[in-house]
């Protein structure tokens, strides 16, 4: 079951947390259909291994994903532009998490912080050229404003007591269910997608048919 499908371009997906999961089940969800290989810049150590394979059904799924993790900023800016040489035409998908996090570290050098900004830029570019999406994350409304001017789409996370309900900017709602364990609490709009949506009754004529009871 997927969450939606993501647009290719920069996507911002503005997270509760560094470490939240969400980032890896939308990956998953797009390497389900990939035939292409995938990217992922990890900052912060958000690439966990145990969950990305628990969002998959078959493990053989993540063969083409590469990962690779960057400790510093200069690390990052270098990764995000080794990308670009490695990156094929059929590349299904970019990621990464924690986008601008290690730009603002205390030890970060004042040159350094203006990479982040490159590589932004680089990301961009990368989902326009490949037409892929580039999903990247933030847990910081500060680091999110610098980041929003790049995105083409930018997705809140919503807490709720079913889970985590996905939201455009405009406040669309972009998840249609949640999964439980072993079973998925479906919502309306997932049944108006699948079905569509019933006409508003006409009073006079579920009258005529019976279907409506007039009592005095």
């Amino acid at each position: 079951m997927h969450e939606f499908d993501l647009d290719p371009g920069l996507t911002l997906l503005r997270t509760e947390s560094p470490r939240s999961t969400i980032v890896h089940r939308l990956a998953c969800d797009r390497l389900a259909d990939a035939d292409g290989p995938a990217y992922w810049i990890d900052a912060r150590n958000a690439a966990a291994t145990h969950v990305l394979y628990d969002c998959v059904p078959r493990p053989r799924m993540l063969d083409d994903l590469r990962v690779a993790r960057a400790f510093t900023a200069y690390q990052h800016h270098s990764l995000v532009r080794a990308v670009t040489r490695r990156a094929r035409p059929d590349t299904d998908l970019l990621v990464a998490p924690n986008v601008a996090a290690l730009y603002r570290d205390d030890d970060v050098a004042e040159w350094e912080r203006d990479l982040l900004a490159a590589s932004l830029e680089t990301l961009s570019e990368l989902g326009r050229v490949l037409e892929c999406p580039v999903l990247v994350t933030s847990a910081s409304d500060a680091d999110a404003k610098r980041i929003t001017d790049r995105a083409t789409t930018t997705i809140d996370c919503v807490r709720t007591r079913e889970g985590i309900r996905l939201e455009s900017a405009d406040g669309d709602r972009l998840t249609e269910g949640y999964w439980h364990g072993e079973y998925w609490q479906t919502t309306i709009p997932y049944w108006v997608d699948l079905c569509g949506a019933v006409d508003a009754l006409d009073p006079v004529a579920a009258h005529d048919r019976g279907l409506l009871e007039v009592t005095a």
